[in-house]
């Protein structure tokens, strides 16, 4: 499908949409133009708000009827998401212009597509924290520079190159899937890039190896994956982001991580990089409370907080719960002498009393079975020895 979806709020929005109109129509000819606003349309659109309304959960009078504005943007953004989710299949692109409501709900749509889709918006929001609106999808933000209230001699400008970076995508074939080699997903940070990159070389023939970046939105973006299909195995060996989601860091996991391993029962390699730290922004983000703390300046802008062996224990209380919910074939790696490039004799993060308290709160909480084991290695987590081990023990557990 090669039909490009046109998205805005007609009623304010309706010059920059008739514009991006003409643009697109003059290079493709099945070009969808889709409403979320709340007031009759200024230009003409093919699917009306009305349509788009109906599709939340408690139906389109919500929207249509409250006089709050607020409350109108969230509801339609919901009502938005549900319809790209129902006709997901049918949109081949999507492209939406807007504000900070039209952003919210045209993204909240967005989401639901498939990665790979393409996806632009462009947004007077673009040039700063972007993260809700993008979260772990693919979607392409275009700054709009100017406010989008009417056209100028900018405006013109940044809808026109969007509009192209658009049907650019749709137009350009999409590679071919080079490999039917199922897909593993592997979790990395800086320190712990030696052994997954070692560990993804050592698979590499038997399958297409993901790498993630444990920053959060990483993780979850490697579950989303599961949850869809897409991978059938994890070898998570960074697990990071749990350090930021129990002691306040900025790129925490979400709650539920790793409940798409219990839920779906797929071959699961675990260990615990970099749990030696808890990540910040420059050292004025750090708060109060830890204070006198052992920190290491990762870079200007970045600043890593040792964990303490209390901070530890929880830490292997949190994750064993996690790992008991599992049914599916589980091996939990811990390297005995450090658990990431900071954390090594002579190293900024060396703390083998931290170290141990982790992996006996590890192996005090996980009910070990035939699916669910601990192993531990006599060597660091960067070590080939460590590596070697991560690969032998997804090839014991995978169904391939």
């Amino acid at each position: 499908m090669n039909n490009i979806y046109l998205v805005g709020t007609a009623d304010t929005k309706g010059e920059e949409l008739a514009f991006l109109f003409d643009i697109l129509s003059q290079e493709h000819t099945d070009i969808i133009r889709v409403d979320l606003g709340t007031r009759p349309p200024a230009v003409p659109m093919d699917i009306a708000a009305g349509e788009i309304a109906s599709f939340h959960p408690e139906g389109g009078d919500i929207i249509l009827t409250t006089e709050d504005r607020g409350e109108a943007v969230a509801a339609m953004g919901t009502a938005f998401e549900h319809f790209c989710k129902a006709r997901q299949e049918q949109i081949g692109a999507m492209i939406g212009v807007g504000g900070g409501g039209g952003t919210s709900m045209v993204t909240a749509g967005m989401r639901q597509l498939a990665y790979g889709v393409p996806k632009v918006m462009v947004s007077t929001l673009a040039s700063g924290d972007t993260a809700p609106y993008v979260d772990v999808s693919d979607i392409v933000m275009f700054p709009s520079v100017t406010d989008i209230a009417g056209l100028n001699r900018l405006s013109r400008v940044i809808l026109h190159n969007a509009a192209h970076a658009v049907l650019g995508m749709v137009q350009a074939p999409k590679p071919e899937l080079s490999t039917d080699k199922p897909a593993i997903g592997l979790s990395m940070f800086g320190v712990t890039t030696p052994t997954v990159t070692a560990t993804a070389k050592a698979l590499e023939d038997r399958f297409d190896c993901l790498i993630f970046h444990a920053t959060g939105t990483g993780g979850r973006a490697m579950e989303r994956l599961v949850d869809g299909g897409i991978l059938s195995g994890l070898l998570d060996i960074t697990t990071t982001e749990v350090c930021d989601l129990l002691f306040g860091g900025v790129l925490p996991a979400g709650a539920d991580r790793m409940d798409v391993v219990a839920r779906t029962g797929i071959p699961y390699v675990m260990s615990v990089g970099a749990l030696d730290m808890v990540n910040f922004w420059a050292p004025d983000s750090i708060p109060q409370r830890y204070a006198g703390r052992n920190f290491y300046a990762h870079n200007p802008n970045v600043t890593l907080m040792r964990t303490t062996a209390g901070e530890c224990a929880e830490l292997g209380r949190w994750i064993g719960q996690k790992l008991n919910a599992c049914d599916g074939p589980v091996r939990v790696l811990l390297p005995q002498k450090g658990v990431s490039a900071l954390d090594i004799e002579g190293g900024a993060f060396w703390d083998p009393e931290a170290d141990a308290a982790l992996f006996e709160s590890l192996e005090a909480t996980v009910t070990q079975t035939d699916q669910r084991q601990i192993i531990a290695l006599p060597c660091h987590i960067n070590d080939p020895q460590f590596s070697a081990a991560a690969a032998q023990a997804y090839l014991d557990i995978c169904q391939t």
